[in-house]
């Protein structure tokens, strides 16, 4: 098995402090966040504007990573971590679809983000609806 090396391209500025102010999904409570790419990225945001929507993946660096069952927030149900969209599992990666809002230099303003202020960012990916959201999906 090969090593896995992952390396922060840059950290999110949110109003989410601590983990209880954080909405359960950046999308059921839209406001705004800021993300800096560290310069030696800055040349990979490059014609990003020309994607409204962003899934931006970072690291849940306060979460728990001993965790293998979570209840989602909508369920009295307990399930296996890897059927929930919980922050607490063995990597703490998240994803979320964010609005892009503006893009000057190395600083994105993004709208719909659930990150806590100063997590890792890992990646930034367009959305496409035709990929992300197939006919027939749920």
């Amino acid at each position: 098995m090969t090593g896995i090396h992952l390396q922060p391209i840059g950290v999110i500025t949110s109003p989410f402090r601590e983990k209880g102010e954080a909405p359960r999904q950046g999308r059921l409570a839209p406001s705004d966040s800021e993300i800096q790419i560290y310069p030696a990225y800055a040349e990979g945001l490059r014609d990003l504007a020309l994607h409204p929507r962003l899934i931006i993946l970072y690291w849940c660096d306060r979460s728990r990573r001993d965790v293998l069952s979570a209840t989602p927030p909508h369920e009295n149900k307990e399930h296996g971590v890897f059927a929930t969209r919980s922050p607490e599992r063995p990597n703490p990666i998240a994803l979320c679809l964010a609005d892009l809002v503006a893009l000057e230099g190395n600083r994105l303003r993004v709208r719909g983000l659930d990150a806590l202020d100063g997590s890792p960012l890992i990646d930034i990916k367009p959305f496409y609806r035709d990929l992300d959201c197939p006919e027939g999906s749920s």
